[in-house]
């Protein structure tokens, strides 16, 4: 069963695919009024979950509501995690090869799992821009990772009894500046940059997926191929991971658990193939789906007026007063029908 948010006419809404993924079903038709995807999540129980299935296998025009794919704007299921999402690095051995080729560094496989956190002040919905911060970064890049996310509490899980505790999968572009990585010696700063964490496209539920999961990973960047693995080949499991994590800590329903990459990123080629605005990288899972995003300058953001990214980002100071000062009335129309506000240009004006 696949759980996705959306938007028919800027409504927000919580649905399920039909069994072929052509209409979407609001989960008012199975009785359900949880008004984000995090308080499905904690709060919806088996019986719920039944209904749900139940409706996903009716005819749309048996279910009121029903809208076709075509007609709505799939948003990221989790926009707003209640915390950091915990990462895990060098997690495929090839990964880790190519991380230490370079960095220079010596290789030998991790005995321990590595652990880091990415804040997320919102993630990227499906389909949006991505911003490049080329004030910060020359070097960014991809990452496709299977995402995990709990349905209840976990504490003193052990590994036999991890798969309770999933809620279900979806999929994570780990957005990296690289050189931001390297310079602080860690992994934070360089991978929580606004707009750095595409999150979705929906929720494949656990039951839906083998467990552990034993699904092909790929990425595409201008519809190359960059990376081609499967999950299966974790260095650490997802069973050892939860199992480990809540020996010392609690881990909360809706904690999302990145699993990490396998090898293809940009950095792993030689030379390194870094992302540059215009690009359009595809993570794709087997079983759940494509999560396809554009990386963006905030020039592009604001000429699109997409609210999103132009909040996020400030960057091409020079370009973006220039824009402010044109006297262009058709070029303001336009950015008035994209419903760029004047709130809007009121913060790009505090950004300069």
């Amino acid at each position: 069963m696949k759980l996705l948010a959306y938007e028919v006419d800027k409504r927000p809404f919580l649905g399920v695919f039909n069994e072929n993924e052509t209409w979407a079903y609001p989960i008012s038709a199975a009785g359900m009024e949880y008004r984000s995807m995090k308080d499905l999540i904690r709060e919806a129980g088996p019986s719920e979950m039944e209904m749900l299935d139940y409706i996903s296998k009716k005819a749309p025009g048996d279910v009121t509501g029903a809208a076709p794919v075509e007609e709505i704007r799939i948003v990221s299921p989790i926009p707003e995690p209640d915390q950091d999402i915990i990462c895990l690095g060098i997690n495929y051995l090839a990964h880790a090869e190519e991380s230490a080729r370079f960095k220079k560094e010596a290789f030998s496989k991790p005995d321990q799992a590595v652990y880091f956190s990415k804040r997320v002040n919102r993630a990227t919905d499906p389909g949006d821009g991505i911003p490049s911060h080329k004030e910060l970064t020359s070097q960014l890049d991809y990452e496709a990772e299977l995402a995990v996310i709990l349905k209840k509490d976990a504490k003193d899980v052990a590994l036999e009894d991890v798969e309770d505790y999933i809620f279900g999968y979806t999929i994570m572009n780990d957005v990296s500046a690289r050189e931001v990585q390297t310079a602080h010696r860690q992994w934070y700063f360089g991978k929580s940059l606004d707009g750095f964490t595409p999150l979705g496209p929906w929720i494949v539920t656990a039951d839906s997926v083998e467990f552990p999961p034993k699904l092909r990973i790929q990425s595409r960047v201008n519809g190359e191929l960059r990376q081609d693995s499967n999950t299966e080949q974790f260095i650490h499991g997802i069973a050892e991971v939860v199992s480990e994590l809540s020996r010392g800590m609690t881990l909360k329903a809706g904690t999302i658990i990145a699993t990490g990459t396998p090898a293809g990123v940009g950095m792993g080629f030689d030379p390194p193939r870094f992302l540059k605005p215009g690009d359009v990288v595809e993570c794709v899972i087997e079983g759940i789906g494509t999560l396809k995003n554009l990386f963006v300058t905030a020039m592009q953001a604001l000429e699109n007026g997409d609210k999103d990214i132009v909040a996020k980002v400030s960057k091409d100071k020079n370009k973006i007063r220039k824009l402010q000062k044109q006297n262009n009335k058709a070029h303001m129309a336009r950015i008035k029908k994209n419903t760029c506000s004047s709130d809007l240009t009121m913060q790009y004006s505090n950004m300069l």
